[in-house]
């Protein structure tokens, strides 16, 4: 097990003030804060009772910050508007392919909830993070032998996304067939629907490298049925990331339910769906998705219409949430540097990270909202673009961000960063990946060390010929 450094954070001894208990200091754009963000009287923000300047100081910059409270608080609806609108048993697993690390992985197992990997790494840090195997479930569209393997030997279940993976199961197994306890796997299907959200993250539609074709679905399932090492258990599908929408979710229950009584037919007793995540969150003022509560009824109550209509009796009931559950639970707090102003056109404001630690806004154009930790009450006098540090001209964060006025030294705070932005950070110009900690009640532990240039050379290796 890795281990973490606590480091006690003194709290201001002021009055906190709640955006009910003061409006004038709280604007719409700094309610994407985490549920236990705070403005003290020294117009400080504090997250997890923790002034973030002082984090800054303490553990530097570019850092994420992760509330624990918010991220508790979401497992928990999540598990129980489940427990309350499902008349049959359910579980949700974190898709953890959002923010993967041991306190995460912990902290969400520690709430009830499972743990949804997609690769031998995942799966690995959720082992050693303690999670038990029985609610660990294995996804990838091209899981490599090791990683099968490794999932066997620790007993977790597979979803199986295609027939050169349903093959190599067969084949790694066959030697052990008669002294291994049946493999508990999920079949993968692509249900062929489509939702409106960016087009690198629909997962759903036919066109997509995920999942069994619907039109071989009873060849797959013949096909199962007679692999006397497998124990197929249900069926999966996702039709994408960041939706708004519910009548996908509706068409996907009807269509899956299908699914299941379809495997009846050869003699397949499937007991589990899971009908994957997807729900989106608010980055900007103008998002409007579902809560955590009204996605989670939707969904209840389309499977047990579904299964009604087809007279088939409840299936254990699976989701998979990642962004809803840790994104607003984040912040990633910055260091403001350098500005350059171009009259009539823009001015840009620097930051000491950028594209390494956040690669949304490059990759799928995504929106943030910031504020400055330090002028928390401060006019929004100024229109800027927040650029990162790296060698690249796309290296922007946000767009047309309305700040008060700034100076070097200022601390900005970037909202809704928990999901894809620590998982897909990179050491792009050679920069170390920034440290994380986890707040609450004032106390700040550090759950990721920030790497240090001894670390990015780590894996260097220099020829004795070069030397």
């Amino acid at each position: 097990m890795v281990s973490t450094h606590s480091v006690k954070v003194q709290p201001s001894g002021n009055q906190y003030l709640s955006p009910s208990q003061d409006s004038t200091n709280i604007s719409p754009n700094q309610q994407l804060l985490p549920l236990t963000a705070r403005v003290n009287r020294d117009d400080f923000l504090e997250i997890g009772g923790c002034d973030v300047t002082k984090l800054v100081q303490q553990f530097g910059s570019p850092l994420y910050i992760l509330d624990e409270t918010t991220l508790r608080t979401a497992c928990q609806q999540y598990r129980d508007t489940f427990k309350k609108y499902y008349k049959g048993e359910s579980q949700t697993l974190y898709a953890s392919k959002a923010w993967n690390c041991l306190a995460v992985c912990a902290i969400v197992a520690s709430e009830g909830l499972g743990i949804d990997v997609v690769s031998g790494g995942e799966l690995y840090t959720a082992l050693e993070a303690g999670v038990s195997p029985e609610k660990i479930y294995l996804h990838g569209n091209n899981k490599s032998r090791d990683e099968l393997t490794l999932a066997i030997e620790s007993g977790c279940t597979i979803v199986a996304d295609n027939w050169h993976e349903l093959h190599t199961l067969v084949d790694i197994v066959e030697p052990y067939e008669t002294s291994l306890q049946k493999i508990r796997i999920m079949l993968r299907l692509t249900p062929g629907i489509e939702c409106h959200t960016h087009e690198y993250i629909r997962t759903g539609h036919l066109d997509s490298k995920f999942g069994f074709d619907p039109n071989d679905l009873e060849e797959v399932f013949a096909f199962v049925s007679k692999q006397h090492a497998l124990n197929c258990v249900g069926v999966h599908a996702h039709i994408g990331s960041q939706i708004f929408e519910r009548q996908p979710h509706r068409d996907l229950a009807a269509v899956m339910v299908q699914w299941l009584r379809d495997a009846a037919k050869y003699n397949l007793k499937l007991t589990e769906l899971n009908v994957g995540g997807g729900l989106g969150i608010k980055y900007t003022e103008s998002d409007d998705p579902p809560s955590i509560e009204e996605w989670s009824k939707a969904i209840c109550e389309v499977v047990q219409e579904a299964c009604a209509a087809e007279n088939f009796p409840l299936p254990k009931l699976l989701c998979e949430p990642g962004r809803s559950l840790i994104a607003t639970a984040c912040v990633t707090a910055y260091t403001i540097g350098s500005a350059k102003t171009i009259p009539d056109i823009r001015t840009y404001v620097t930051i000491d990270g950028g594209m390494s630690d956040n690669p949304r806004p490059i990759t799928y154009q995504s929106v943030y909202r910031t504020v400055v930790a330090n002028k928390m009450s401060a006019p929004l006098t100024e229109t800027v673009t927040v650029a990162g540090k790296h060698c690249e001209s796309g290296d922007i964060l946000i767009k047309n961000a309305q700040l008060p006025k700034t100076e070097p030294g200022d601390v900005l705070v970037v909202m809704a960063t928990g999901a894809y932005n620590y998982s897909m950070a990179s050491n792009y110009n050679r920069l170390p990946r920034p440290a994380a900690v986890l707040v609450a009640n004032g106390e700040a532990n550090l759950i990721l060390q920030r790497e240090t240039y001894q670390d990015i050379i780590r894996q260097d290796c220099l020829p004795e010929k070069l030397k």
